[in-house]
């Protein structure tokens, strides 16, 4: 995700930061990552009685956090003419259900797309549902006292463990609810608070952040605290995840058909639970 200056405001931030500038970027970025470095899931015998999509259609028409068509077809051949049919994409890497590989916000050696290991890709599930909240606040986030309650009912996260933050906004992907923008163009849905992000470094050994909105960091952050805390320690993330609600709180297994890009920042991902 970026919108429109968004990479400004990024490229001002990583300049002004000393944790990231200069020489030392690269050695900074490693230290994050070595702070808290993603923990495997444990090896276990799995079993599933369904699979659920939590993945959107992308198309022209899916909103996106930079007001502008994350897809363009343009049509190569035509059956009818070339005895096959095949289409060129022009893609946003952040537009629809997508990744976030830990370079997107990092100066350093983090993972490109590619890179991201497949045992990082298949995780146990966590859903922590703020739904409620959302409903009467578009800038909700997601809090370590959310997080705390989760394990309260569930026990610990995970390691290796995929988090993610139910906000019931997929219900919205098709209106302009979605994106929230307001007569100033800021936008207003939920996201995760860089405190929740800290918690979950610190805390925890969860390797994956997913959302159900167009960012990690809520609608009106200028800052993406959890952009800058998740993505440096090598960790990815998912954006625009949809059925939420069809998966439960604990127990599932989520598997990230991540793209297999060479130095990919992200890309359009299928997203199932094994439920």
């Amino acid at each position: 995700m970026c919108a429109p200056g968004c990479l400004e405001t990024v490229h001002n931030r990583l300049d002004r930061r000393a944790f990231f500038k200069g020489a030392g970027a690269t050695a900074a970025a490693g230290v994050m990552a070595a702070a808290y470095p993603p923990k495997p899931a444990a090896a276990q015998t799995r079993s599933f009685e369904r699979v659920v999509d939590m993945t959107h259609t992308l198309s022209p028409e899916f909103p996106t956090y930079f007001n502008r068509p994350g897809i363009e077809m343009e049509r190569m051949t035509a059956i009818a003419d070339d005895g096959f049919n095949m289409y060129r994409w022009s893609v946003i890497e952040h537009a629809g259900t997508h990744l976030d590989a830990p370079i997107h916000f990092s100066r350093g050696d983090q993972h490109t797309a590619e890179q991201i290991p497949a045992e990082q890709l298949v995780a146990p599930l966590c859903v922590i549902d703020i739904k409620a909240r959302a409903a009467d606040n578009p800038d909700a986030r997601l809090t370590p006292d959310d997080i705390k309650a989760w394990e309260a009912q569930h026990g610990p996260i995970p390691d290796g463990a995929a988090v993610a933050m139910n906000s019931g906004w997929d219900q919205y992907a098709q209106t302009e609810k979605f994106a929230g923008r307001d007569a100033d163009g800021r936008m207003h849905f939920p996201g995760v608070h860089g405190e929740a992000t800290q918690y979950l470094l610190e805390e925890t050994g969860a390797q994956g952040l997913m959302v159900d909105t167009l960012s990690l960091d809520y609608g009106l952050s200028t800052s993406f605290d959890t952009h800058y805390a998740w993505l440096p320690s090598n960790r990815w993330g998912l954006e625009n995840l949809r059925n939420l609600d069809q998966v439960p709180a604990s127990g599932a297994t989520v598997v990230v058909g991540a793209p297999k890009i060479a130095d990919a920042t992200g890309g359009p991902t299928r997203v199932f639970a094994l439920v």
